[in-house]
């Protein structure tokens, strides 16, 4: 339960830069929704997001037009959930949240980011203080302790995505991270909107194996 991980494998760099406004969160949020739906493996899913039209056209190998997230959140609520917690979120964050309040369809161990009224403090939260006291408990941890207790927790399920505030490249973005307590070594991203994209990554390796 030691020590963090760098990721590797795409241009991070690249995918922090491009993805800030609301108009580019949701063309990569569609071609997101368009890999997603094919390669989902869960009928009953599948039947819950799409119509009878939509799931004739998927079992064809067509393009399906839906959109999977929630409706934009308002500039005045960005603010206050800013205000609440008392930063200003990075630029990829900001735009992702203007483009989709949230979102709900990401991998197995991880339920959805958070609305922007719901983000909150990873050291706040009861499954945050948790696990953050499970590992205070271990001796080596305490990068990770120290870690948990000023980064806020943006999405979760059983795992967390978490962003520490404290990391801020020239870009304005901070260092995000993909933390799973059952394994340990948070996996540290250069931004959200990269962290976000390595899960498209992921779906395009599934479809070249499947």
């Amino acid at each position: 339960m030691t020590g963090m991980s760098e990721t590797t494998g795409f241009d991070e760099g690249a995918v922090a830069a491009a993805l800030t406004t609301r108009e580019e969160w949701r063309d990569f949020l569609q071609r997101y929704g368009e890999r997603y739906l094919h390669s989902c493996a869960d009928d009953d899913e599948l039947v819950d997001l799409l119509d009878e039209d939509q799931l004739d056209l998927l079992d064809e190998g067509g393009r399906v037009d839906a959109w999977l997230g929630e409706e934009p959140a308002r500039e005045e609520g960005l603010v206050a959930a800013e205000e609440r917690l008392g930063v200003r979120f990075p630029p990829s964050l900001r735009g992702f949240f203007l483009a989709s309040d949230g979102w709900t369809h990401l991998d197995a161990w991880v339920e959805g980011v958070h609305p922007c009224g719901r983000v909150a403090w990873m050291r706040d939260g009861d499954a945050g203080m948790r696990v953050t006291a499970v590992y205070d408990s271990i001796p080596g941890n305490e990068d990770d302790v120290r870690l948990f207790r000023r980064s806020i927790e943006i999405a979760r399920g059983e795992d967390f995505w978490l962003l520490d505030p404290t990391d801020v490249g020239p870009d304005g973005e901070w260092a995000a991270y993909e933390f799973a307590p059952k394994y340990g070594n948070p996996t540290r991203y250069p931004s959200f909107a990269a962290l976000f994209h390595s899960g498209y990554e992921g779906m395009d390796e599934y479809e070249e194996t499947a």
